[in-house]
């Protein structure tokens, strides 16, 4: 097969745009715009397939959540609302700001978590999780 000839197969093929199928596997809820990132990285969370965090690095290097991707067998759609069938998804969406809201299709849009500013830490969680960490540590030094 000739060059040409090829490239006159492949006129009628064109590569589907994502999402034009209608196959999707994950609501989408987007955190922060994707204009304010420049590449991305998928994370699984939890077990694979079910949850997954879009992390998004900055121009200046940092990363960020741009979107979560909540698998549709771990929550439906009601009235506009996203709605947890499982208490995974449900930690997920209690963590963001507000609660998602319908944009279209698949899609949601919610606000971030709040900052907490520098004279608020160390929080309790945070230290709880270092004492926890600490015992850790001591207990396999021990043994």
């Amino acid at each position: 097969m000739t060059s040409t000839s090829r490239t006159k197969t492949k006129l009628g093929r064109r590569r589907a745009k994502p999402g034009s199928t209608g196959v999707g596997n994950f609501y989408h809820i987007e955190v922060r715009p994707k204009t304010d990132f420049r590449s991305f990285r998928t994370q699984d969370v939890g077990r694979k397939g079910g949850i997954e965090r879009v992390a998004g690095k900055r121009d200046g290097g940092s990363w960020d959540t741009q979107k979560w991707l909540i698998g549709k067998e771990l929550a439906h759609v009601e009235g506009g609302r996203l709605i947890p069938d499982s208490e995974h998804a449900r930690k997920v969406l209690e963590e963001l700001g507000s609660k998602p809201m319908h944009d279209e299709g698949d899609r949601f849009k919610a606000k971030p978590r709040r900052n907490v500013p520098e004279s608020e830490k160390p929080t309790s969680a945070q230290r709880r999780a270092r004492q926890r960490n600490i015992r850790k540590a001591q207990a396999v030094r021990k043994s």
